[in-house]
């Protein structure tokens, strides 16, 4: 009796379990059609989507987080004291330089101007009568019918008397000072903040400020960038940090507003600081941007980025095809006998859907981006081109 016969009587026996009936069965199934396991055995090679490396002009970018500030802002003084008449502009007010913001009750320091004036008609009568006195006693003492004494004292009264003159003028100054203080003019362009008082409240110059003003077009951008970064920044625009600031030579500068946009507005860098702070390891740089729109807006913070000065041929592929392990980035490369290869790559920045290469691959080299979870390195598979290739 051969095994197969044997097997299937033992099969077919109602004293052995269900389940060794059916092994059985799939035995003599396997044993009587030798061509399934042989099917089993030259199983096809997987499938998996690749797509090739390209090359594209690609102008990298370094990216930091910065934050604006004006160029300029103040906090705005009653610079004497009195009761305030009257306010000239509404909260969050545009002003430009020079209107007028507030009023300061003037009739005292308009009656003190007055009096100053006073003084100087008093000062400049007594100069001269001073001088008239001095002739007088010049030429008695020439005619010896006075003594030197009286003549000295004579000159001397006519000093004291322009010294009050000159004393007077200076307090016409200082009068007509505080006389101009009683009106607040805004010191440049720019929008104010909240007013912090109300008409008839006493203010003065140890009061707190009215209001804050600040300067809104054009407007600054801080930011610091460590000693690697900065490497960076000088190589990938290709210039030194004395001329990285010169108007021809200053790379563009984006912005992405807190929201996440895009601002459409190119700024440049105006100052590079001429050392790297010890404490922090940074070194401290500024870009100037129009503003146009006023959607930078003071102490906002932001994300800068530095353009490079000129385009660079750069080697791309897809993210999806990136992989990581403890030695780093790879992809999984099928040659051109349809074998996987690891292949651990330096990758630079995203640009978009792509990831830049620096080193690891060349252009025309295809790198799975599907399937990835069924292959591994030294097997062959079906490559087939993915449905959307980068770079088209």
């Amino acid at each position: 009796m051969s095994l197969a016969s044997t097997l299937l009587k033992l099969g077919q026996s109602k004293a052995e379990p269900s389940f060794l009936r059916h092994a059985v069965a799939l035995t003599v199934i396997g044993l009587a059609h030798p061509a399934i396991a042989q099917d089993q055995d030259d199983a096809a090679p997987p499938k998996v989507s690749i797509a090739a490396a390209y090359t594209q002009e690609i102008t990298e970018e370094a990216a930091f987080i910065g934050r604006a500030e004006a160029l300029n802002k103040a906090d705005i003084v009653a610079r004497v004291s009195g009761f305030l008449e009257s306010q000239n502009v509404e909260d969050g007010a545009l002003v430009k330089q020079g209107d007028l913001l507030f009023t300061i009750e003037p009739d005292l320091y308009q009656a003190t101007l007055d009096a100053r004036n006073a003084d100087l008609d008093r000062a400049e009568a007594n100069l001269e009568l001073a001088k008239v006195e001095l002739t007088r006693k010049q030429e008695l003492y020439e005619r010896d019918a006075t003594p030197e004494s009286e003549r000295d004292i004579a000159r001397a009264n006519e000093l004291v008397a322009e010294a009050e003159v000159k004393a007077s003028k200076a307090a016409i100054q200082q009068a007509q000072l505080d006389l101009s203080y009683t009106e607040i003019h805004a010191p440049f362009d720019g929008r104010i903040g909240r007013v912090g008082i109300s008409v008839g409240d006493v203010v003065g110059p140890t009061n707190p400020p009215l209001v804050n003003i600040v300067s809104e077009a054009p407007i600054y951008v801080n930011f610091s960038v460590n000693e690697k970064q900065f490497t960076s920044v000088l190589e990938t625009v290709g210039e030194n940090p004395a001329s990285l600031a010169e108007s021809d030579k200053s790379p563009n500068v984006h912005i992405d507003l807190p929201n996440g946009t895009k601002l459409d507005e190119t700024g440049k860098i105006v100052f590079v600081d001429n050392r790297i702070d010890p404490l922090t390891g940074a070194i401290s740089m500024r870009a100037e941007f129009a503003n146009a729109k006023r959607l930078i807006v003071d102490g906002a913070f932001l994300n800068v980025r530095i353009e490079a000065l000129q385009p660079t041929l750069e080697v791309l592929i897809p993210q999806a095809a990136l992989q990581r392990d403890q030695r780093g980035e790879f992809v999984l490369v099928v040659n051109d006998q349809q074998m996987v290869e690891q292949r651990y790559i330096t990758t630079g920045n995203n640009e978009g859907t792509a990831v830049i290469v620096k080193d690891g691959l060349r252009e025309g080299e295809s790198v799975i981006v599907e399937g990835l979870q069924r292959v591994r390195p030294g097997v062959a598979v079906d490559a087939v081109v993915a449905s959307e290739q980068p770079g088209e």
